[in-house]
């Protein structure tokens, strides 16, 4: 069996199409359908069923996928232990961000990082599903770590360490009488009209669990995947949403206001706790951890 064919299963796998893992790979469909049958052939197995318009695992193929990628990850880590002797870190570090992240200061570790060790590739990727899909394509080894903000509720087996965590605070309409108010008492905003972010992310479950607690509802008249819409909304008074003040790019835009309780926006390091780290990303979980020291230190989720 050669990792090849268990790289091009893997693309497929997670593209659930030969066309687009093709162009992932950089491999003409034909190539890509030929090595995915060489490998059916060699495990004596169908691995996908095949539809006009999707491809899905069978049950053998749902089966090799933890193995193939423990296997390739196990030759990654080889190659690592043995160009670390000679020349220094090398590998590839796939890396989860979300898409507002100035809590933490991530380019200037970046730029840190790849300035020390060079030779490795650094590959920053984004969810549409915010931290929920960050966390999930960590236990699912699609991503070496990721920095997330989900409340509670992170899957099992992950390393969860915090780095950094801010009040998040009620962005008012300019004319709305709240915003003339220093602070505004939660069980005053029952029943009130929100903008806010996609189920996902962070920022909309620390809100959405902070109104279940309480007993409280709220309107969420629309939702939306970027911060400076959700800003322009609000000015434009189509209601009011919950931000953390670092994600504001503008904030002399907006009139932010003191709820009490107040939700919290708290950026983690996520790891997978059941895989070894290769050198390469052990190096960047170090870089991160030393920057931001003051964390209370990491917890496990347990299955």
């Amino acid at each position: 069996m050669e990792l090849r064919h268990l790289e091009h299963f893997l693309a497929v796998a997670e593209e659930h199409s030969f066309t687009r893992a093709a162009a992932r790979i950089h491999l003409v469909q034909s190539a890509l359908s030929v090595s995915i049958r060489s490998l059916e052939r060699e495990l004596g197995v169908r691995l996908f069923d095949r539809t006009t318009h999707r491809v899905e695992l069978t049950d053998a193929g749902e089966a090799l996928v933890a193995e193939a990628r423990r296997t390739l990850e196990a030759a990654d880590g080889a190659r690592d232990a043995v160009a670390g002797v000679h020349s220094g870190l090398r590998g590839t570090v796939r890396i989860g961000i979300m898409h507002s992240l100035a809590l933490i200061d991530l380019a200037a570790l970046l730029t840190r990082y790849h300035r020390e060790r060079p030779q490795v590739r650094l590959v920053p990727s984004a969810a549409a599903g915010g931290s929920v899909d960050l966390a999930r394509d960590v236990a699912d080894g699609r991503l070496d770590l990721a920095f997330a903000a989900l409340p509670t509720g992170y899957p099992p087996a992950l390393s969860v360490r915090p780095l950094a965590t801010e009040e998040m605070m009620l962005a008012c309409p300019p004319d709305h009488p709240f915003a003339k108010r220093r602070r505004i008492g939660l069980a005053e905003l029952e029943g009130e009209r929100f903008v806010d972010f996609p189920a996902g992310w962070g920022t909309r479950l620390s809100a959405d669990r902070l109104f279940l607690d309480a007993g409280l509802r709220r309107e969420i008249a629309v939702e939306v995947a970027d911060v400076p819409t959700v800003s322009e909304l609000v000015r434009a008074g189509f209601g009011f949403a919950f931000l953390a003040p670092s994600t504001v790019r503008d904030a002399r835009r907006l009139v932010l206001r003191r709820v009490r309780p107040s939700p919290e926006f708290t950026v983690s390091l996520v790891t997978a706790d059941e895989r070894t780290p290769s050198a390469a990303t052990r190096a960047l979980i170090d870089l991160v951890t030393a920057a931001y020291p003051a964390s209370g230190g990491s917890r496990r989720t347990t299955r």
